[in-house]
């Protein structure tokens, strides 16, 4: 793509309608997305917005955080368990969080989908080693292929339909990739690609999850062909934690000019759920290139994390809504053996049901402000 054109990309195939936009300013259409959610509101859930009622509207955020999203789909399936899980009207993912956000979207039924993948796979069931390749000239020092069948067995035409069916009651499933030639962050609106009728959706509903989870190098990069200016190129995508580990919507969407625009005034409510640890841990580093590299690369990825936190408080408390924060507690320490540890990712599971099932205490505020 040249520089330039970047910003006329349409993806191929998927028609007059946009299907993402850049993460990081407010779409030029935005107030047409908000009006359009809300009259596919009034036609099919006209109860939520009934005169006199004043409506509760709950956002969830998925973070980032490889294995251990296992702490969230663990963290869903507990709030099931308490009977208190409410039903999301939009549900962002990145990363791991962006494998777990089509299943917590469509609600509870596919809790025991997300506890076999997080609790049953290991790493040769995510990837497959090519060092050699990857450091010679590839793309990456890895395989996901294996990835990608699990993806493909879950997310089929049936699948996709499910999601197209709640995007027009107006609900909304979001997913961040990065765009890494433009270096910056793109969210898709994965129900608007469901709903499109296109032969090519499917495909891209899959290469868009995969694209998100893509960790730099050690992951292939996803590739989108988009059309700008008469041509046809490829977009490269890879893992949205890259700019963002954890979002809501574009942070300059302020809801009270939409509230004035619609007539409503609704309880907003967003629940965000940290895959990770959000505090320091000691781990000796071992003296080898490989080992310094990715404990410094981690690190600045937790710090990133917690920032993306403060952010998200940040806009929370400009545009009234409720801030609820869980995260991986301190005292519970990494005893992987392996990237993809089934016995490390089973215990993750399990806390994350406990502490949902028992009544997880929120946090109100981001991490080192108190609660």
């Amino acid at each position: 793509m040249p520089l330039g054109l970047e910003t006329q990309a349409e993806v191929v195939g998927m028609g007059p309608e946009p299907v993402r936009f850049w993460g990081d300013q407010l779409p030029p259409n935005a107030e047409d997305m908000v009006k359009e959610k809300w009259t596919q509101i009034r036609a099919e859930r006209p109860q939520l917005v009934a005169k006199g009622r004043r409506p509760v509207v709950n956002f969830l955020a998925l973070s980032g955080g490889g294995s251990d999203g296992a702490f969230g789909a663990g963290l869903l399936g507990g709030w099931t368990a308490a009977g208190t899980r409410p039903e999301f009207e939009l549900v962002t993912g990145v990363s791991t969080g962006a494998l777990t956000a089509p299943f917590a979207f469509l609600g509870p039924k596919y809790d025991e989908a997300l506890k076999q993948v997080f609790t049953q796979s290991d790493t040769k069931d995510i990837a497959i080693a090519r060092p050699i390749r990857g450091l010679l000239g590839g793309d990456s020092l890895s395989s996901n292929a294996p990835l990608a069948k699990i993806v493909a067995y879950y997310v089929d035409e049936a699948f996709l339909e499910e999601i197209a069916a709640e995007h027009r009651k107006g609900r909304r499933l979001l997913i961040g990739t990065t765009n890494l030639d433009a270096e910056r962050p793109v969210i898709w609106d994965m129900g608007r690609i469901a709903t499109s009728g296109s032969p090519q959706a499917l495909d891209l509903f899959r290469t868009v999850l995969l694209a998100s989870a893509a960790i730099p190098a050690v992951f292939p990069p996803g590739f989108i062909k988009v059309a700008a200016n008469g041509s046809t190129y490829e977009e490269m995508h890879v893992d949205g934690g890259a700019t963002r580990e954890v979002f809501l919507v574009p942070t300059q969407f302020m809801a009270s000019k939409a509230d004035r625009t619609l007539g409503f005034n609704p309880i907003r409510r967003a629940y965000i759920i940290r895959n990770g640890h959000v505090a320091p841990e000691y781990k000796v580093v071992k003296a080898r290139t490989l080992s310094i590299a990715g404990r410094a690369v981690s690190s600045l990825i937790k710090s990133q994390g917690v920032g993306d936190l403060y952010e998200l408080y940040l806009f929370s408390k400009r545009n009234g809504i409720d801030y609820n924060l869980a995260y991986i507690p301190a005292d519970f320490h990494d005893t992987s053996t392996q990237s993809f540890d089934p016995v490390y990712m089973t215990k993750l599971y399990d806390l994350g049901y406990r502490l949902a099932q028992d009544g997880y205490a929120w946090k109100k505020v981001p991490p080192r402000m108190g609660n």
